[in-house]
């Protein structure tokens, strides 16, 4: 499994960013992805999950912190993981990192429960 992902950068508060992430090699039936991000001396966190069957989206879920300005998204024809942030703050400075897993029953954004995760794409709001 390989995933890889792009669309970070450098925005002004209030502005909006697309996250990117290329997933290949990812065949399980049941699936759950994710986003997360870490900022400088802090743990990771997740910030929105997306699971389904079949590439049948069935739920979405989301951080308190990113609710309303984030959406998760998936299209199953480019193998693409997306993230759509809006109304950026500068609290959502971080790495951004997408995930897979193949476990399932267990919360969304339990960093440990992943298996799969892409080397990060920065995303600084000033």
């Amino acid at each position: 499994v390989q995933l890889v992902e792009s669309g970070g950068g450098s925005v002004q508060a209030g502005g909006s960013l697309r996250l990117s992430c290329a997933v290949s090699g990812y065949t399980n039936s049941a699936y759950c992805m994710g986003w997360f991000r870490q900022a400088p001396g802090k743990e990771r966190e997740g910030v929105a999950g997306i699971c389904g069957i079949s590439s049948r989206t069935l739920w979405t879920y989301y951080d308190d912190s990113v609710k309303g300005r984030f959406t998760i998204s998936q299209d199953n024809a480019e193998n693409t993981l997306y993230l759509q942030m809006s109304s950026l703050r500068p609290e959502d400075t971080a790495m951004y990192y997408c995930a897979a897993r193949e476990t399932h029953g267990v919360p969304w954004n339990r960093v440990g429960s992943y298996n799969y995760w892409g080397q990060g794409t920065q995303v600084t709001v000033s």
